[in-house]
């Protein structure tokens, strides 16, 4: 939609409506199609053009960020524990980052990787090849977003093994475009409506206890060997090995509640995959790029992907996913099969390249680990407290990858986690009454989630703020 106003000034709408709400310039009329605005603010005017298939945390409008902060246009500046659902992993315009993107777009904004390469693309690779999980992976394709990275890893595996089927795990979120929805497991909202999907899709249990009917605190050996198992009773029961392309998982589940798998999980899922002929495929989307404390979580079991997908931190806010994979597999690929008019964009990948050098020179993942420590420590003595405690089911999490579940009163008659003395809705008002406050936190999943997404380079003086934001709202619910 067009949006023109005077041409005597050249401020963005927002800027143009702050001075008018401030009384330092005259009523300013933006023109939308024709049509005159005359007093609805930025909000109202959003909520009335803006696509209802979206949904937001707050009904306001952000103008400015600046590391863990940002600033909205009513004037307030907000604590961002939500990272835009983990893509600033280093703070909002970290200056090395974005005088990289600025001074590319002065250089070349669109070199079209299907036209020739173009430098920023292969410094990247450059710089992403020695921290890759395993040597193997050395072959490298960029896209947009996760959900095309996705879609882009699940053609390849049906491609290079000719067999159609895949298995994704019980609480996946792989994206919203059809392949990645059809492989999403974690709610139902994001494929409600939008059947049929892609066919061929299995889905196995994750060693999440709510997935078995456990209590918080089972045992996490026996919940790898029931998963496993029944992944094996799928293969016996419903997806024969010979029909079957590959296993993608996220090793730390994001919509479906910020939950771990234990080393051993996915060490298992590697034997299966290669007793079977199947390609592993690790969705490291969400969880990738330092945010668990190591640069992708697959690392902490020592498993080899044949292929891995990252997104969202790899350029801290400017669209860029990238697909990994073995040589010796994307060989196998047609050229022509893969390609995107944006994708491996020339100012990203400078970003990109930009945050992998701040990485390193800036010790980011020291810092992860430094503040991990006293995240985990104050949310573990907030579940201590016995005023509060009973109503917190789980902490957990690794890096600033970081959840806490709470009880409800009804969430349903079968599971063991219920508790009736719990309010209602705890994860959605916990979220609300945190905005109040001044921190932006996000929910997830099915269950009473809250999830904790702050920058990895937050302070110590910002974490503590938020933590004690959190603790406070905790408290005023409960009282409530």
């Amino acid at each position: 939609m067009l949006i023109t106003c005077s041409s005597s000034h050249k401020m963005s709408l927002g800027q143009k409506l702050l001075r008018t709400a401030s009384g330092n310039s005259r009523p300013l009329v933006p023109r939308v199609s024709g049509r005159s605005i005359t007093t609805a603010s930025l909000v109202e005017f959003g909520q009335r053009h803006v696509t209802n298939g979206l949904s937001r945390l707050t009904e306001d409008v952000i103008v400015s960020g600046e590391g863990s902060w940002v600033t909205t246009l009513s004037g307030r500046r907000l604590l961002d524990f939500s990272c835009g659902i983990g893509v600033t992993n280093l703070g909002h315009c970290h200056p090395r980052v974005s005088k990289a993107a600025a001074d590319q777009c002065h250089t070349l904004v669109h070199g079209q990787a299907s036209i020739g390469y173009h430098e920023p693309y292969l410094r990247l690779i450059e710089r992403l090849l020695p921290i890759m999980p395993h040597p193997s992976l050395d072959s490298f394709f960029f896209t947009n977003s996760g959900s095309e990275a996705v879609e882009a890893a699940l053609k390849m595996v049906r491609t290079i093994t000719r067999k159609q089927n895949i298995i994704s795990m019980q609480g996946a979120f792989h994206g919203r475009t059809f392949g990645a929805m059809a492989v999403t497991k974690s709610k139902t909202i994001y494929a409600h409506g939008f059947s049929p999907l892609m066919p061929g899709v299995l889905t196995a249990p994750f060693p999440y206890w709510h997935h078995f009917n456990a209590a918080p605190g089972a045992d996490e050996s026996e919940l790898v060997r029931a998963s496993l198992y029944q992944l094996e009773l799928l293969l016996l029961q419903q997806t024969a090995p010979t029909d079957t392309a590959a296993i993608i998982i996220e090793p730390v589940l994001g919509e479906g509640g910020y939950v771990p798998a234990p080393p051993a999980f996915l060490q298992g899922l590697r034997a299966i995959c290669d007793k079977h002929g199947l390609l592993l495929i690790i969705d490291e989307v969400q969880c990738g790029f330092g945010r668990t404390g190591r640069m992708f979580y697959i690392e902490y079991s020592g498993v080899r992907p044949d292929i891995m997908v990252t997104a969202k931190g790899l350029a801290n806010g400017f669209p860029l996913s990238a697909v990994v994979a073995r040589k010796e597999l994307t060989d196998q690929l047609k050229p022509g099969t893969m390609g995107g008019t944006y994708g491996g964009n020339a100012v990203s990948c400078a970003a990109a390249v930009a945050v992998a050098d701040v990485f390193k020179e800036e010790k980011i993942l020291d810092n992860v680990n430094a503040r991990s420590a006293e995240l985990f420590e104050a949310l573990i003595s907030v579940k201590a407290d016995p005023a509060i405690g009973r109503h917190i089911l789980d902490v957990r999490g690794q890096g600033l990858m970081v959840a806490i579940e709470f009880a409800s009163p009804s969430h349903s008659t079968f599971d063991p986690a219920v508790k009736k003395s719990t309010p209602a809705n705890m994860a959605a008002r916990v979220s609300k009454r945190c905005l109040e406050k001044g921190l932006l936190l996000l929910t997830t999943s099915v269950y009473e989630t809250v999830r904790f997404i702050p920058p990895l380079n937050v302070s110590p003086e910002d974490l503590a703020k938020g933590i004690e934001i959190v603790k406070e709202a905790v408290e005023e619910i409960v009282h409530e």
